[in-house]
């Protein structure tokens, strides 16, 4: 339906969404890092059995016969991330409708960028490990970016990260995300509960009746969501493509050239996720999900072809796909690079989009969700993958010269 705005009085007193957004996510990116840093030291010291005891510790019935009883592993990958995908839904949708990807213009070359950006990572991942059959479905492993973590070393480089840099980088990874939810809804969903998902399409298209009827109320999408979510996870999908779902069904009331409306559905439940995802449930992942023991491991273990081929998908396709299609895409005048950044600083926000830590670990357990010995070389790749672009681009951007004003 079609909202006229509010006064922009009203408007003026709710921050932007976008603002808000790269704040947040700066500094829970900030307490992702340690959450994954303390996860390692959980996972390498005296605690390590109370760890991974806790982890796997038995927290509810049997929802699905295939993942078997609940576990606070389950209900933080499978329950609470969906709440992460609500919100990367809902970022989604205010950004076509009304931010920065609202015209086709501003979206071609976060598009090129991102496509290529995560084409890249996949086919030098394949060229790697593609060898090794019981690898190969990690193929989407180095492809998705973690903007947090991301955003969250841009902060520590403070004014030497002009504001488009930031901006660049948050329109590619809310286009990369794109790519890795419909990557988690066709690569890995195996078997189909037909029931399930017919009953999934129904509560769906409940909530989009309400929304062409008006309804602007929170409740009644919100308990759609919940329904949504056990349904979907019945069927076979990932049940975290339900907060996906549920946000593009949200209505938004557009305020062009303003603030974000205070009276707009999805602007209010965006506000309002933004604190406890960045600070509570992406953390919360990290600590579940970096955890790896490193008995044993030694330099020939990040040899093997699954561990570099993340490695070096996430080091160099992301740099590879995003800096060179971003160059030929100006040179080709399809579209200029981002203002007020040299080369150089767009080249080292390459090497930050190679941070895959939270989407590359939960497309790693899905990829391979039965075999605790190749998620643990999974974490392995991404740890150093990730530490590696994170390193080497802030380098980069800490040294890189300013770009010069053009008077």
């Amino acid at each position: 339906m079609t909202h006229s705005p509010p006064p922009k009085s009203s408007m003026r007193r709710v921050r932007s969404a976008l603002r808000t957004f790269l704040h947040q996510e700066a500094s829970g990116g900030i307490v992702l890092i340690a959450a994954a840093v303390l996860a390692m030291i959980a996972a390498n010291s005296d605690v390590a059995e109370g760890y991974f005891g806790l982890l796997h510790l038995v927290t509810g019935p049997v929802l699905v016969a295939a993942l078997g009883p609940m576990t606070v592993h389950l209900w933080i990958n499978d329950g609470l991330m969906a709440i992460f995908f609500l919100l990367v839904g809902l970022e989604i949708k205010r950004e076509f409708v009304d931010g920065q990807l609202a015209s086709w213009k501003r979206r071609r070359l976060p598009f090129i960028a991102a496509a290529a950006g995560m084409i890249a990572p996949a086919l030098i991942y394949l060229a790697v490990a593609g060898g090794d059959p019981a690898v190969v479905r990690g193929w989407a492993i180095p492809a998705a970016t973690d903007i947090a973590f991301a955003i969250g070393v841009l902060a520590l480089l403070g004014s030497r990260a002009p504001p488009a840099l930031k901006l660049f980088l948050t329109t590619v990874a809310i286009v990369d995300d794109m790519g890795a939810v419909a990557i988690i809804a066709v690569a890995y969903t195996d078997h189909i509960n037909l029931l399930a998902l017919v009953g999934a399409a129904l509560v769906a298209a409940g909530m989009y009746a309400l929304n062409r009827c008006g309804v602007r109320r929170l409740a009644p999408y919100l308990a759609g969501f919940v329904l949504l979510w056990f349904l979907v996870l019945l069927s076979g999908v990932h049940a975290t493509i339900a907060g996906v779902v549920t946000a593009f069904l949200i209505p938004i009331t557009t305020s062009p050239g303003a603030p974000d409306s205070a009276v707009s559905p999805l602007h209010r439940l965006e506000h309002g996720l933004h604190g406890t995802v960045a600070f509570l449930i992406v953390p919360l992942f990290g600590f579940a999900n970096a955890g790896v023991s490193l008995v044993g491991t030694s330099l020939a273990s990040l040899a093997e072809p699954l561990v570099l081929g993340i490695t070096l998908g996430l080091f160099l396709g992301k740099q590879i796909g995003i800096f060179g299609s971003i160059v030929l895409a100006e040179r080709l005048g399809i579209a200029r690079r981002p203002g007020g950044a040299s080369w150089l600083q767009i080249y080292g926000v390459a090497l930050l989009a190679g941070i895959g830590f939270t989407m590359s670990l939960f497309i790693g357990g899905l990829a391979f969700p039965d075999d605790s010995d190749l998620v643990d070389k999974v974490k392995l790749g991404v740890l150093c993958g990730s530490i590696l672009s994170g390193m080497t681009g802030y380098l980069v951007l800490r040294f890189a010269p300013r770009a010069k004003r053009v008077a």
